[in-house]
C-alpha cells in the first residue's frame, strides 16, 4: 500500500513533489495502480492529466446552414443577353427584306417585324411618303410626335419648312412627275421614346429594310437628313461636318444635309442648307 500525501497544503503539494523526484532518481517509469491496465488500450483521459481550467461561457453558436447546390446553368450577362437578341433581329430584318419583292410588301414585312422594341411603344409605322418613282429620296432620321400621329414623314412645324426648302429649288413630295417629285422616308419606322435618337443596335436592325426600301425605290440622289441616317448608310455621325459634301452609298449619290428640325432650332444653319439645295439642283441638272 502507498503513502498517501495530503496536497490541499502548500507543504503537502512541496512533499509530494518532493517525493516524485525521488522516484523518478529510482528509475521508476510508471506508476502501478490498484486495477490491472491494459497498456495497448487508449484511455478516453489520461489519469495523470492536469484538470481543465473551467471554460468561459459562450454564446450559443447557430446550426450551420447547408451550403446551397451548385449552380451550373451559364450565367448570361444583361449586355450579352442584349447584343444576341440584336443579333438575332438583325438576322430576322435581312431574311424579312430580302423577302420583299416590291415596295408593299417591304411595308408589310415591318408591320409584321416583332424584333424591334420602338414598335411597342409607337402608335404608327411611318413607312413613307411622296412618289416612289421619284429621282430624289429623302432618308429622314426618326418619327416625332406629329409623325407618329399622322403614320406620315416631314409632317408639323419641320415637315412645314422642308416643303419650304425643296420648292425653292423645283421638287415636291405631291408632285407626280418624276423629275420634280420627292420620295420620303426614315431610318426608323417607329417613334423612340421621347424622340430620343435612335441606338446604334436599333439602327443596325433596320439597315437592311434601309437598303431593300432604296434598292426598290431606285432614285437617283439620296438626301441623308441628320445623324442617324448617316450612322446607317456612311458609319458616320456629325451632321454639320458631313454636310454639303457628295459621298457615296449602296452604289449611289449621296448628300448628307441638316434635318429640318435642326434648323428650327439653330436657324444659322439655314445659310449652309441652302447651300446643300443648290447642289442637288446643280447635280439633277448635270
Amino acid at each position: 500500500m502507498g503513502i498517501e500525501i495530503d496536497t490541499s497544503t502548500p507543504a503537502g503539494v512541496q512533499a509530494a513533489l518532493a517525493a516524485l523526484a525521488w522516484q523518478i532518481d529510482c528509475g521508476v517509469t510508471e506508476f502501478i495502480g490498484d486495477d490491472p491496465v491494459n497498456a495497448y488500450d487508449l484511455p478516453e483521459k489520461s489519469p495523470w492529466s492536469a484538470k481543465p481550467a473551467a471554460a468561459a461561457p459562450q454564446a450559443p453558436t447557430q446550426r450551420p446552414q447547408a451550403a446551397p447546390a451548385a449552380d451550373f446553368t451559364p450565367q448570361i450577362s444583361a449586355e450579352l443577353r442584349q447584343q444576341l437578341a440584336a443579333d438575332v433581329g438583325v438576322a430576322a430584318a435581312e431574311a424579312a427584306a430580302r423577302a420583299a419583292h416590291d415596295l408593299k410588301a417591304l411595308r408589310e414585312a415591318l408591320a409584321a417585324f416583332d424584333h424591334c422594341e420602338l414598335k411597342q411603344g409607337a402608335k404608327s409605322l411611318v413607312f413613307s411618303g411622296g412618289q416612289p418613282s421619284a429621282r430624289v429620296m429623302i432618308l429622314g432620321e426618326a418619327p416625332d410626335r406629329d409623325e407618329d400621329l399622322e403614320g406620315k414623314p416631314f409632317v408639323g412645324a419641320a415637315g412645314a419648312l422642308f416643303d419650304l426648302m425643296f420648292a425653292a429649288i423645283g421638287l415636291s413630295r405631291d408632285s407626280t412627275d418624276p423629275a420634280t417629285a420627292l420620295y420620303l422616308a426614315n431610318v426608323m419606322p417607329w417613334r423612340p421614346p421621347g424622340n430620343r435618337a435612335p441606338t446604334p443596335e436599333e439602327l443596325a436592325m433596320m439597315r437592311p429594310f434601309v437598303e431593300r426600301h432604296i434598292a426598290l425605290a431606285n432614285p437617283n440622289i439620296i438626301v441623308l437628313m441628320g445623324n442617324a441616317p448617316c450612322a446607317a448608310l456612311l458609319g458616320a455621325k456629325g451632321i454639320l461636318r458631313l454636310r454639303g459634301k457628295w459621298t457615296t452609298a449602296l452604289g449611289k449619290p449621296v448628300m448628307p444635309m441638316a434635318h429640318p428640325t435642326d434648323l428650327l432650332r439653330n436657324p444659322a444653319n439655314k445659310r449652309e442648307a441652302w447651300g446643300d439645295l443648290l447642289a442637288i439642283k446643280a447635280r439633277l441638272a448635270s
